[in-house]
C-alpha cells in the first residue's frame, strides 16, 4: 500500500507499523515543533468529528501527509483523556463515516487488500465481491435497513455478493468497530494526561453545548433532562449509531411517545444512518403509537430489568417502579422547587 494511503486509513496495520519505524518519540510528538500541525489537526479533526464529520483533503503532499498520520495517534490520546462511551463512540463513527467516503471510490484490488487487515474472507468476480456469510453477519449485524438482511441476499455456498459500494460500507463498520475497540486507552501516562488537559477540557465544553443543542431543538415542551437514566442512556447510543436490542428500541420509543414526543420527532432519533430504514422505522413507531388501534405503554421497572435495560440506576430509581414514575417525579421537585423559591421571594 502507498504510504500516502495511511494518511486516509491511520487505522490499518501498515499504518502503525509505519509510524512506529519513524522512531518519533512520544515526548516529540508532544513538545516539538515539527509535530505542531500533527497536533493542531489531531485536536481540529475531534472535535470535527463531535460535528458528525472529519474532513479529509484528497490531495496530500508528502509533509501534509505525514501530519494527517501522526494527527491520528494524538486525536486517540484526547479521546481517552475525554474518557466518555458516548463521546468515544461518536468519534469512532466519525472516523468511519470518512473513511467511507473515500473507500467507495477506490478500485477493487485496493479494497481487496484493505479486507486482508480487518481478516475478512472476500474475493472479486465480476462486478461483485463475494464475501463469507459468517463475515458478512458479523458486519452488517447493526445495520438497520432490511436491505441487509441475509435473507434478502443472494446467498450460495456459504457465500453472500454485495456491490463495491455495499463492501466499502461494511468496512466502515469493521473501522468503527476496531477504533471503539482500542478506546479508550487503560492507562495514560501522566506527561499525556498534564499535555492533553486543556485541550480536553475545551471538547468537554463544546461536547456539553452539543448536548444541550440536541435537546432543545429537538424536542419542544418535553423536558429530557429528567428522563431516566435508562431512556437517556438508549437515546445516546441512537446517536452515537449504536443499534439497540428490539426490547430497548420499544422501550424507548413507547416512552417518548407517551412524554409527548411526536412520531417525527423520533423517527429522526434513528435517521442517522446511511442505511436507515424510514418506511420500516416509520411502521413501527406508528404501530407503538396506537395507528392499529392498541396504544402501546413503556415497560416497567422490573421489564426493564429482566432484558437487561435497567442501566445508570440512580437513587431516585430505587423509589420509583416505572419509567414515567421517574419523569413524573422529576419535573413535580422542579415545579414544587420553583413555587418555594417564588414564596421565599414574595415574602422578603
Amino acid at each position: 500500500m502507498q504510504v500516502d494511503k495511511f494518511a486516509y486509513y491511520p487505522f490499518i496495520s501498515e499504518a502503525s507499523t509505519h509510524v512506529e519505524n519513524l522512531g518519533i518519540s512520544l515526548d516529540s510528538l508532544l513538545n516539538s515543533r515539527a509535530f505542531r500541525t500533527a497536533r493542531v489537526r489531531g485536536i481540529e479533526r475531534v472535535k470535527e468529528a463531535l460535528e458528525g464529520e472529519i474532513k479529509k483533503s484528497h490531495l496530500f503532499g508528502e509533509a501534509q501527509a505525514l501530519s494527517e498520520l501522526l494527527s491520528y495517534p494524538f486525536a486517540r490520546m484526547l479521546v481517552a483523556c475525554v474518557n466518555d462511551s458516548l463521546f468515544t463512540r461518536r468519534y469512532a463513527l466519525a472516523e468511519a463515516k470518512a473513511a467511507y467516503n473515500i473507500l467507495k471510490n477506490e478500485n477493487p484490488t485496493f479494497l481487496l487488500e484493505f479486507g486482508e487487515d480487518f481478516r475478512i474472507s472476500v474475493e472479486f468476480k465480476d462486478t461483485y465481491f463475494i464475501m463469507h456469510f459468517t463475515d458478512y453477519i458479523h458486519f452488517s449485524n447493526s445495520l438497520k435497513d432490511p436491505a441487509w438482511k441475509l435473507t434478502n441476499r443472494t446467498f450460495r455456498a456459504g457465500k453472500v455478493s454485495i456491490t463495491k459500494e455495499e463492501f466499502a460500507r461494511l468496512l466502515e463498520e469493521a473501522i468503527r468497530e476496531r477504533i471503539d475497540h482500542f478506546l479508550p486507552i487503560p492507562e495514560i501516562p501522566e506527561e499525556v494526561s498534564n499535555f492533553c488537559a486543556p485541550y480536553v477540557a475545551e471538547i468537554k465544553d463544546q461536547f456539553e453545548i452539543q448536548k444541550k443543542k440536541f435537546w432543545a431543538t429537538d424536542f419542544g415542551i418535553v423536558e429530557p433532562e429528567f428522563f431516566p437514566p435508562c431512556i437517556f442512556h438508549a437515546i445516546a447510543n441512537v446517536k452515537s449509531g449504536v443499534n439497540l436490542a428490539h426490547s430497548m428500541r420499544f422501550a424507548m420509543t413507547s416512552f417518548l411517545l407517551s412524554v409527548g414526543m411526536s412520531v417525527d420527532e423520533i423517527l429522526n432519533l434513528f435517521n442517522i444512518s446511511p442505511d436507515f430504514g424510514t418506511e420500516k422505522t416509520l411502521y413501527q413507531i406508528e404501530h407503538i403509537s396506537g395507528s392499529t388501534g392498541n396504544k402501546y405503554k413503556p415497560p416497567a421497572c422490573d421489564t426493564m430489568r429482566t432484558y437487561g435495560n435497567c442501566i445508570g440506576k440512580d437513587r431516585l430509581c430505587k423509589k420509583i417502579k416505572h419509567p414515567l414514575s421517574y419523569y413524573e417525579k422529576r419535573i413535580y421537585l422542579k415545579n414544587k422547587e420553583k413555587e418555594n423559591g417564588n414564596e421565599i421571594e414574595q415574602g422578603k
